[in-house]
């Protein structure tokens, strides 16, 4: 069994984001491999913690996964100001003797988005809505590379790494398996209020959760990478809760057209046709517009919007949301069935260094400031009685289960396969235990009592 296929058989998917099955990655060839260690958002510790414990295997997944690429250049790129998992990996270089360099990134956000880490390591720009492999590159996260190195020895994906940061005793990192309920992550952080609400992710593009009962239902995932603990009457939710409506009326009556939302855009910056600004400035036309080619001049640059909400929660001085607006035009877009045409060979725009967003001023208006300056140093195990386990934690189509209830299952056995047509991705029992329910949606799995 090669790499590729050993990364298939464990569902080995990335670790963060969409969950990309990262079988299809590997199945390339590509001149350079990027390892993204950047830690994207402001307050995420997990990749921070893996990389000053782990950092001899995430050097050696590196430069297998390179040398199965083909890549001539192999690179991890973090932040500079990382000082400590800095020492760690160059240690780890210098004794295992490893071709692979480190790229120290400034801190800005998001220095951690794959597009804008391979601008910055390479000087090429991804086309838009494009993949790195569009210009010789596969990038993958510290957490999905020891994924790897565990599937290079039979094991497959059943745990995951994540931070709990916010309103808890103290920043922690969890080693919890697949399927574990978010309250006991939340739980075993020892959080300082008995009424919060969790942003799962980072808190520019992760998940806002709110309702008591959606918190109690939700669980750990392949792709859960940090859990924000804070008031429920927060200002990010408070954002988050603005109906689509009132967002239309605010656009229409309130932007300025200063076009800071387009001067700081990420992907402005790499040379994508993207300007949110004139895709405002057009909204309040936006219901009489009938014409498609009228439709695709006003807003087809939504088309290029990567959700990563500089717009809105950095650069629009009236606190207006951009990213909202353009979400709701491409949905536009594609049911008109518009195609909007793209460019190939975009170039970055001359001043992308000057117009980055400082991660401290970011966290500043993100109302996170007092949350900051504490960091993860611990690291505490999640041991759950039950599990429930998502069918669909990736990219594509949901596994099919192969297990059925009253079933006697091993942690890292097969409980759904992947579908066998387009993008899918193996799901596999977390603990050792029975499976107790199965809905189309996953399995339960209750622990064996020894």
């Amino acid at each position: 069994m090669n790499l590729t296929e050993a990364v298939k058989a464990a569902g080995v998917v990335g670790a963060g984001g969409a969950g990309f099955p990262t079988h299809v990655k590997l199945s390339a060839r590509a001149e350079c491999f990027l390892v993204n260690a950047a830690e994207c958002e402001p307050l995420i510790e997990t990749d921070k913690y893996l990389c000053r414990t782990f950092p001899d295997q995430i050097v050696a997944a590196a430069s297998a996964v390179a040398a199965h690429l083909g890549a001539k250049r192999t690179v991890i790129a973090l932040k500079g100001k990382y000082r400590a998992e800095i020492a760690a990996l160059e240690d780890a270089i210098r004794r295992m003797n490893a071709d692979v360099e480190l790229f120290r990134m400034k801190t800005f956000y998001p220095a951690g988005d794959e597009q804008t880490m391979v601008q910055q390591v390479t000087g090429r720009c991804v086309p838009e809505r494009g993949l790195p492999l569009d210009v010789g590159c596969v990038v993958d996260n510290v957490g999905t590379l020891l994924n790897i190195l565990d599937a290079m020895s039979g094991r497959a994906v059943t745990e995951k790494y994540l931070s709990v940061v916010g309103e808890v005793k103290e920043p922690v990192v969890l080693h919890a398996p697949i399927g574990t309920a978010l309250t006991d992550c939340v739980a075993a952080a020892c959080p300082t209020l008995a009424d919060y609400a969790l942003i799962v992710g980072g808190p520019m593009m992760g998940r806002p959760l709110t309702d008591r009962a959606e918190i109690e239902a939700a669980v750990v995932t392949k792709t859960t990478g940090n859990l924000v603990v804070l008031p429920g009457d927060h200002y990010l939710f408070r954002r988050a809760s603005l109906p689509m409506e009132t967002i239309r009326r605010q656009a229409k009556s309130a932007c300025i057209q200063c076009r800071m939302c387009t001067d700081l855009c990420p992907r402005y910056l790499i040379g994508h046709q993207i300007r949110p600004h004139l895709v405002m400035r057009s909204l309040w036309r936006e219901p009489g517009m009938e014409d498609d080619g009228e439709y695709l001049r006003a807003f087809g640059d939504a088309a290029n919007c990567c959700d990563c909400g500089v717009c809105e929660m950095f650069a629009c001085p009236m606190g207006l949301s951009p990213r909202k607006v353009n979400g709701c035009l491409k949905g536009e877009l594609r049911r008109r069935g518009i195609q909007v045409p793209r460019e190939t060979e975009p170039q970055a725009r001359e001043y992308v260094e000057e117009h980055k967003t400082p991660t401290d001023r970011l966290t500043a208006r993100l109302g996170l400031l007092s949350y900051c300056g504490r960091h993860a140093h611990d690291c505490r195990t999640v041991a759950p009685e039950s599990v429930f386990i998502p069918f669909r934690q990736h990219i594509g189509a949901p596994a099919a289960p192969v297990r059925a209830v009253g079933d006697t299952v091993s942690a890292g056995e097969l409980l759904a396969a992947a579908a066998r047509d387009g993008l899918s991705a193996n799901i596999h029992a977390s603990i050792d235990g029975v499976v107790t329910e199965i809905t189309p949606a996953g399995a339960r799995l209750r622990r064996r009592e020894v």
